[in-house]
C-alpha cells in the first residue's frame, strides 16, 4: 500500500478545525481549571439501577473513598460486586443516586453533561472491559479518535498514535481493521487509545482479561511506568497475576456494592 493510500485510510471522518497547539497550561479552559489535581473523593456514594421488574437494585452502597494523587489502586471482588459501577462513578461516566463526588477538590455531582464530557476527555483515560472499538476502522484510527475534539493537539496526532501502537507491539497491525485483530491485540489497541490524550487518571476495567500471563506481567510493568510519570491508576481485575503483585499501593475488595477491605 502506498503512503497516499495509508494517509487516505487514516484520515478521520469526523471534521476537526485546524488549530495551533496550545501549551500544557492552556489544555483545559479556566472553567475546569479546578479539576486538574489528580484526586477523587467519594462521600457516602450509592448507585441504584432500575430492574426489569420495576424495582431498584443497589450496585454501590454508601461508599466513602479517597483516591490519592499518583496512587495505584486495584479493585477486586466477585462478578456483580460493583467494580465496574464504582469505576464508572469515579470516572464521571455515570451519576450517583446519592452522595457526593469531588474531583480535584471540586464537587462535580451536579455538573452539566457538557462539563462532565470535557472533564472525562481532558482528565481520564478509559479501558473498557468490552473494548468499545469502532468496527470497520483501523487500529490506528481507533487510537486517534479520542483526540479529535481536542484543539490543543497539533498535527502530529498520527505520529503519536503510531508510537503508542508501537509501544504495545502493534506497529505492524496499525492499518488492520480492528475486527480482524485477536482479543489480546484489541485489548492493546484499547490501552493505546486510553493514553492518546495523556490523561492524569488511567482507569482500566479487567484490562488483562484477554491477555496471557506474559502479557499480563508486561501490563504490570506498564502500570509502574504510569506511576513514575505521576499518573493515578485505577484497575479492576479478577487476575491473580495482578492481585498477587506488589505494583499497587492499595487493594480494595468489593462485596455487594460495599468496600469491605482496603
Amino acid at each position: 500500500m502506498s503512503r497516499s493510500q495509508h494517509a487516505a485510510e487514516d484520515r478521520p471522518t469526523i471534521p476537526v478545525q485546524p488549530s495551533r497547539p496550545a501549551p500544557p497550561s492552556a489544555r483545559c479552559p479556566s472553567t475546569v481549571a479546578c479539576f486538574r489535581a489528580p484526586a477523587v473523593d467519594l462521600d457516602r456514594v450509592s448507585k441504584l439501577f432500575d430492574s426489569a421488574a420495576g424495582t431498584e437494585v443497589p450496585a454501590i452502597v454508601d461508599v466513602d473513598l479517597t483516591i490519592s494523587e499518583n496512587s495505584t489502586v486495584l479493585l477486586t471482588g466477585p462478578s456483580g460486586s460493583g467494580k465496574t459501577t464504582l469505576l464508572s462513578l469515579i470516572g464521571c461516566l455515570v451519576r450517583p443516586t446519592s452522595g457526593r463526588i469531588r474531583v480535584g477538590g471540586a464537587e462535580i455531582t451536579r455538573s452539566s453533561e457538557e462539563m462532565l464530557a470535557l472533564l472525562r476527555r481532558e482528565r481520564f483515560g478509559f479501558v473498557f472491559q468490552s473494548h468499545h472499538l469502532i468496527r470497520g476502522t483501523s487500529a490506528l484510527q481507533n487510537v486517534m479518535v479520542p483526540a479529535l475534539p481536542c484543539a490543543h493537539f497539533d498535527g502530529d496526532l498520527r505520529g503519536r498514535s503510531l508510537a503508542l501502537l508501537d509501544r504495545f507491539g502493534l506497529a505492524g497491525r496499525a492499518h488492520e481493521k480492528v475486527e480482524r485483530l485477536s482479543g489480546g491485540e484489541q485489548q492493546r489497541v484499547a490501552i493505546a487509545r486510553a493514553l492518546i490524550n495523556d490523561p492524569e487518571v488511567f482507569i482500566a476495567d479487567e484490562p488483562t482479561g484477554h491477555l496471557d500471563g506474559l502479557a499480563a506481567g508486561a501490563f504490570l510493568d506498564f502500570i509502574s511506568e504510569l506511576q513514575q510519570q505521576g499518573k493515578t491508576v485505577l484497575v479492576s481485575s479478577h487476575d491473580v497475576v495482578l492481585s498477587e503483585s506488589d505494583r499497587f499501593s492499595r487493594v480494595l475488595e468489593l462485596r455487594d456494592g460495599r468496600v469491605s477491605r482496603g
